[in-house]
């Protein structure tokens, strides 16, 4: 890929004045090589399989940043679901991977590993079981692991077996992380949908499609797009969605620059750019504040759903000019702790649980980083996530939650976490009871798309 001048030296503005960043390059890594029948030795497989394949990483990433001029926000690993690495189908053996996989990661010093996962859409194995069974110890003893569950999809339809367990094992996950404002259920999502080349976390898992080891990026750039609508003034929808456009190729080239240079190095391919805007809770770098440029009062007023679908549209449309690799989930992250504008419409009652769940119909992903009372009971966590997955199994689209039911706090008080998961206001929850429905269990059946052949 060739660079003209211009093109560098925009790039070089968006890096200085419009906060913008490659979010992250994220090695994927095959572990489906590593099972033992001795937890121990499982362990060690998979401890000496990261070390081997993801400590160039830093190095490669650091050097290709410094010669283009680009900082990269985080280095991380995805790994395959946990889940499918043949062990022992007992909670203890899971854990010694778990344990094994974060101290890899602190020796490397990477920021995030995801894959201690299970893919259970369509039923269960003992293994994923046991896995399910074993997540809050795993989140509570570890610091880099994050752990997802697929428990929908629009082939097979929704899991709610699965969806109620998730519900308890968020429960039991808040309290076990309580005096770390129940961080554990920051690094765990359920999706439906998921796909296996996501680079962003808590999600982020490498398929069994995939090669043995591959590069993805994900690059953000809320500030570049936001400064795209600022610069276009007062014009109408289609003139703003193409500055959009414009914006996001921008982006989006930069991030396929900086994973095929990083994937040269390494002698590894190249995977996706994932080409999300992710924001961050420093004041420059929401979506939050872009949807406002818009033309919004305020993220929650009236055709805030509309303003985010032109937004999501603009910038897979624009992406999709830049590269041929586009993947991941790509589109608009709305995560509520992780963007000031975000934050600020919740803790102002501008931004309810009900209205974001009409922008996930919308958007990248789904109800993400959100935080409410911890006694909330469980059945209501089940058909809390149980509506958010519906929405991305009947519009066959990637929906997920990241719910922390925070351990002793209470609608109106604030958990935060610092760093990237930022501070998140605790919202009302309707407690109307949903568990003679949850309580059936079983499927509820996949979506029919066609009534001819």
């Amino acid at each position: 890929m060739t660079y003209t001048r211009r093109e560098i030296l925009e790039t070089l503005r968006m890096t200085e004045l419009e906060n913008f960043d490659v979010r992250t390059v994220t090695l994927g890594v095959s572990l489906l090589d590593c099972g033992h029948p001795e937890p121990k030795e499982a362990a060690r497989r998979v401890h000496e399989k990261l070390v081997r394949l993801a400590s160039p990483l830093p190095r490669a990433v650091e050097a290709t940043a410094d010669a283009l001029g680009i900082r990269v926000a985080n280095r991380r690993i995805a790994v395959s679901p946990v889940s499918l690495i043949h062990t022992r189908p007992e909670p203890g053996a899971f854990l010694e991977i778990a344990a094994a996989i974060d101290r890899a990661a602190a020796e490397m010093g990477f920021d995030f590993v995801g894959g201690y996962s299970a893919l259970v859409h369509a039923g269960f194995t003992q293994a994923d079981r046991a896995l399910l069974d074993s997540i809050p110890d795993a989140l509570a003893g570890t610091s880099r692991l994050c752990s997802s569950v697929n428990a929908g999809s629009s082939r097979t339809g929704l899991n709610m077996d699965a969806v109620r367990i998730v519900a308890r094992v968020l429960k039991e996950t808040a309290y076990k992380t309580r005096e770390q404002g129940s961080i554990g259920c920051a690094k765990f999502v359920v999706f439906a949908n998921a796909v296996e080349d996501n680079p962003f976390m808590a999600g982020a898992f490498h398929g069994v499609g995939l090669p043995e080891a591959v590069i993805h990026t994900g690059v953000s750039g809320p500030g570049v797009v936001l400064e795209a609508i600022r610069s276009a003034g007062r014009c109408d929808l289609r003139t703003l969605e193409e500055a959009i456009k414009r914006a996001a190729f921008k982006i989006t080239r930069v991030g396929e620059l900086i994973g095929r240079q990083v994937a040269e190095r390494m002698g590894l391919p190249f995977g996706i750019v994932d080409l999300s805007l992710a924001p961050t809770p420093q004041l420059g770098d929401s979506v939050g504040e872009v949807l406002e440029a818009m033309g919004l009062e305020g993220v929650g007023a009236c055709g805030t759903t509309a303003a985010l679908a032109l937004l999501t549209d603009a910038v897979k449309k624009g992406g999709a000019m830049a590269t041929s690799a586009v993947g991941g989930l790509s589109g608009a992250f709305i995560p509520v702790s992780e963007d000031a504008t975000m934050i600020a419409a919740a803790r102002e009652g501008h931004l309810s649980l009900e209205k974001l769940e009409a922008m996930t119909a919308v958007c990248s992903v789904g109800l993400d980083m959100v935080a409410v009372p911890g006694e909330v009971p469980e059945d209501v966590l089940s058909g809390f996530i149980a509506d958010e997955l519906a929405i991305g199994i009947v519009n066959h689209k990637t929906t997920a939650v990241r719910v922390i039911p925070a351990w002793g706090k209470k609608v109106g008080e604030t958990v935060s976490f610092g760093g990237l998961l930022g501070e998140a206001p605790i919202q009302e929850i309707r407690t109307l009871s949903c568990s003679a429905f949850v309580g059936r269990g079983g499927v509820i059946p996949a979506p029919i798309t066609s009534l001819r052949n």
